[in-house]
């Protein structure tokens, strides 16, 4: 975590250099304001303000999973928040980031997606046989108004 110690300003990426890594990902690190960064005392109470609006909002995430709302949305936004200071955040995005990115290629390969429709028109030809058989047996009556 930085706290805005008296070390030296360098900051390292994952890729291990100071300049913001190869493949244009931004340097880990805080990113509140330099004046803000000047003065230990500012900058812990920045990072304590950062961490308690990032912990709102995921705590808001989490109350919206079983609740109407983008639930996960709202968390990775949290997390977004707690990135622009915290290191452990952010390497917590690039590495969602990088899943993501790989399950969206993945995805588009033809051979998974070939898959990928066919049980899914397996799985609406079950669906509807199994409509057509409650149908044919109990006629346009709902569950709960039979009376077998």
């Amino acid at each position: 975590m930085n706290t805005g110690s008296d070390e030296s300003g360098e900051v390292t990426t994952a890729g291990g250099g100071a300049d913001g890594g190869a493949d244009g990902e931004r340097a880990l690190g805080s990113r509140a304001p330099h004046f803000i960064k000047a003065r230990r005392a500012l900058h812990v109470s920045w990072q304590v303000g950062v961490f308690v609006v990032g912990l709102a909002v995921v705590a808001a995430g989490v109350v919206m999973l079983p609740l109407p709302g983008p639930g996960w949305l709202v968390i990775f936004g949290g997390m977004a928040i707690w990135a622009t200071e915290f290191v452990w955040a952010q390497l917590v995005l690039r590495w969602t980031k990088r899943k993501v990115t790989e399950a969206a290629q993945r995805a588009l390969d033809p051979k998974v997606r070939r898959r990928n429709i066919i049980l899914t028109t397996v799985g609406l030809v079950i669906v509807a046989v199994l409509v057509g058989v409650y149908l044919w047996k109990f006629g346009l009556v709902m569950p709960w108004n039979i009376t077998e």
